[in-house]
């Protein structure tokens, strides 16, 4: 036991002491394991209400000073569910906010991926109407030389294959 624990005890000295009784001590405080719990002054005055509150006795003005008391008491009760219910809703605000925020840093990097991806494409689109001019190019190219192979040439063999081609 420590000694600021033994400062708790209390004697309690018998109203007739005799040579052979027993020292008592009062071990409440210690058997109780809320006793070193922080209660806040607004929850102690509802735990603990008021005398003036209790006595039965009472007059006139007793009694409103009683319904007074009521009265307090309940604005006291209020007052600390209204805290506990703004703390919630500020939790649950605060819980919102950050869901929010993962959903920005995950579109954000949904959006990147999109934005890599249409540059891709778009590389590759611009790599495929390159060639594409260039094939129409060639195209032209060999009809031109088939055209000349068949003025320069006597056979009409060349003549039928050429309109086959440019039929295509």
């Amino acid at each position: 036991m420590q000694p600021s624990q033994i400062s708790g005890l209390q004697y309690i000295v018998p109203s007739n002491p005799s040579p052979y009784s027993v020292p008592a001590f009062e071990l409440s405080r210690f058997s109780n394991p809320l006793h070193n719990l922080y209660i806040p002054p607004q929850l102690q005055e509802i735990i603990s209400p008021h005398p003036s509150c209790i006595n039965n006795n009472s007059t006139s003005d007793e009694a409103d000073e009683q319904q007074l008391c009521v009265i307090n008491e309940r604005k006291q009760r209020r007052m600390i569910s209204n805290r506990e219910s703004a703390r919630r809703s500020r939790m649950r605000k605060q819980r919102h906010l950050d869901e929010l925020w993962s959903q920005v840093v995950w579109l954000r990097n949904e959006n990147h991926q999109l934005i890599d991806k249409l540059n891709h494409v778009s590389e590759s689109h611009d790599k495929v109407v390159e060639e594409n001019v260039q094939l129409k190019e060639e195209a032209s190219q060999l009809r031109r030389m088939l055209s000349d192979m068949q003025l320069t040439s006597p056979y009409s063999p060349l003549t039928d294959l050429e309109h086959a081609l440019a039929d295509n």
